[in-house]
């Protein structure tokens, strides 16, 4: 699939990144990381479990502080704003959890309609159905509206999840692991609705992953983190044509010694 987007505005950056670092205790998990994003792009972070994917996008939506280093977001400084001008950008910015994180005591409408009248006051009740059944329609799963979480299969519950995050038509997507624990034809299917979603909905996202076949689908430029720092982005194709040993080891893993 062809995931060169049109709407990318090169003179515009929705995140940057310099010299972030990030520690607990001894062990150092970021260490200079740096990186632009630009309007209307998707970039993948690749990386092996523990190397610091998820610290990076929950310092990225403040859910955690870094040691130093400039994190901007939406022109905003994340970890100096006040709590009020946070929790307003974090309402631009939409996470899709790795484990879908809904809430199991409510039906799917439900789990739609809590973000959406929590935020957004002033709709009718016409609004609020109006736009659950289109977010619902947008990933393919309308049909599933009066549902609960425990009758869907993974893939169901992750595709509901990003129609939650959705609903408040954020401008940036954060994507924890989209396919992990799913079925191979499941994980195209999530591919497939996360290019969808960077051309619907002009988001610029960060898709945090160790499948490389979901980086290769869906993102415009590939960056992987190595002790500590990212590599220099670039496509699919560049970055893997490195002869680093561990973007090479991390490339036989996924595509010959796990085949």
């Amino acid at each position: 699939m062809d995931t060169t987007s049109p709407d990318i505005d090169t003179k515009q950056l929705v995140i940057s990144i310099k010299d972030l670092k990030k520690s607990f205790g001894k062990l150092k998990v970021l260490d200079g990381v740096n990186i632009d994003i630009e309007k209307g792009e998707n970039i993948a972070v690749l990386g092996r479990s523990g190397s610091g994917k998820s610290v990076l996008i929950k310092i990225i939506s403040g859910l955690l502080k870094p040691d130093s280093g400039l994190v901007k977001v939406l022109g905003e400084e994340v970890d100096t704003i006040s709590a009020k001008a946070l929790q307003e950008l974090r309402l631009k910015i939409g996470f899709s959890f790795q484990n879908s994180a809904l809430y199991d005591s409510m039906s799917v409408r439900g789990n739609l309609e809590f973000p959406l009248v929590r935020n957004r006051r002033n709709l009718t009740r016409k609004e609020v159905n109006n736009a659950i059944e289109s977010v619902l329609n947008d990933v393919g799963l309308l049909q599933t509206i009066n549902q609960m979480p425990s009758e869907l299969s993974g893939g169901q519950r992750k595709r509901i999840g990003i129609a939650r995050t959705l609903i408040l038509q954020p401008e940036i997507m954060l994507y924890d692991e989209p396919t992990s624990g799913l079925d191979p034809i499941t994980c195209i299917e999530l591919n497939n609705l996360i290019v969808k979603v960077q051309q619907q909905y002009n988001t610029s996202s960060i898709i945090i992953t160790h499948d490389l076949t979901c980086a290769k689908t869906v993102a415009n430029r590939v960056t992987m983190l190595v002790e500590g720092k990212l590599l220099t982005p670039g496509s699919f194709d560049e970055v893997f044509a490195s002869q680093d040993a561990n973007v090479k080891t991390f490339y036989d893993y996924n595509f010959i010694n796990n085949t």
